[in-house]
């Protein structure tokens, strides 16, 4: 242990704040400094606590068993318990660090992960008993670590998802990894089911609820080697043939009902693009018959399509 923390060397925590004077007429007859001694009392026996940059990690264990000590006798609520109790905070944010460096590679900001992970690490401060016989990081490590994980699933999905879905998307990443070192190929559908013991259904729900965990800005621009613009401008356009959707499932039952031969004819001249003269020629008759059969079948049909708008 760090001769900063020796026991010979305890009489209070220096770090603790000071207390102020209840007023200046007992700053002068010498009543502050006994209330001073007084608001202390209940620190002294504490090691002398160094900047929490220079304690060492090992030290940091020590004095931290010293603290939660002293934090059983404490109540809470207290001055003297809230500076024990932020002490400990001080002291084992290495493990919140330490935590927060495995999620690194998340697209968060390292700020926020630590931040999140100094509130599981104030969990764990307030439920951690000596009396278990364990070891303080061993205990906090996994309520930090769970902290972050619950940040992650309710905030970093761009579309919010059931938290099953959530859960079956880590499932598929690891058994997809594992499965694909050993097949030393991209595991199929079934091949999944079978290794998470679920249907193939709940395979492929996991995977397409996979695709809501990022999203992409329709204003990204596309990479250097990319001759396309925007992905705006590659998803999106204006279908003009969409419009003539509605008359073309409006006509067939109109079409349906007409004679067979004005039938021929309009599938010869419209499908086939053949012209009057030539449906002549096809069905024995002059283009001038062709063209008032023809300018008959159309007014109908126009008719028909005027009559159901």
């Amino acid at each position: 242990m760090s001769p900063r923390l020796d026991a010979s060397h305890t009489q209070r925590a220096t770090s603790a704040p000071p207390t102020e004077h209840p007023d200046p007429i007992a700053f002068h007859d010498g009543r502050a400094e006994r209330a001073d001694q007084a608001a202390r009392a209940p620190l002294s026996g504490l090691p002398d606590i160094p900047p929490y940059d220079e304690v060492a990690p090992d030290d940091a264990r020590a004095l931290s068993k010293t603290l939660f000590e002293r934090l059983e006798h404490l109540e809470e609520g207290t001055h003297e318990y809230s500076y024990v109790r932020n002490t400990l905070v001080e002291l084992n944010l290495a493990l919140v660090k330490f935590a927060a460096s495995r999620f690194r590679s998340r697209s968060e900001p390292m700020e926020d992960i630590i931040q999140v992970g100094t509130i599981g690490l104030i969990k764990a401060i307030d439920r951690f008993e000596l009396s278990r016989g364990v070891e303080f990081p061993t205990f906090a490590m996994p309520t930090i670590i769970g902290e972050i994980k619950r940040f992650f699933r309710d905030t970093s999905w761009s579309v919010r998802v059931p938290r099953r879905l959530q859960e079956l998307r880590l499932d598929l990443a690891k058994a997809g990894d594992e499965l694909a070192q050993r097949l030393d190929r991209a595991p199929t559908v079934t091949e999944l089911a079978e290794h998470l013991g679920l249907s193939r259904d709940e395979v492929v729900e996991g995977m397409a609820a996979s695709n809501a965990y990022t999203a992409s800005s329709l204003d990204a621009q596309p990479e250097e080697d990319d001759s396309e613009g925007a992905l705006a401008d590659r998803i999106g356009y204006e279908d003009h043939e969409l419009e003539g959707i509605e008359y073309v499932e409006s006509l067939k039952p109109l079409i349906a009902e007409l004679p067979f031969r004005d039938r021929k004819i309009l599938s010869l001249r419209f499908v086939a693009n053949m012209t009057q003269s030539e449906i002549g020629e096809e069905l024995g008759i002059s283009q001038m018959h062709v063209s008032r059969l023809l300018s008959r079948t159309l007014g109908r049909l126009r008719k028909g399509l005027t009559l159901e708008e």
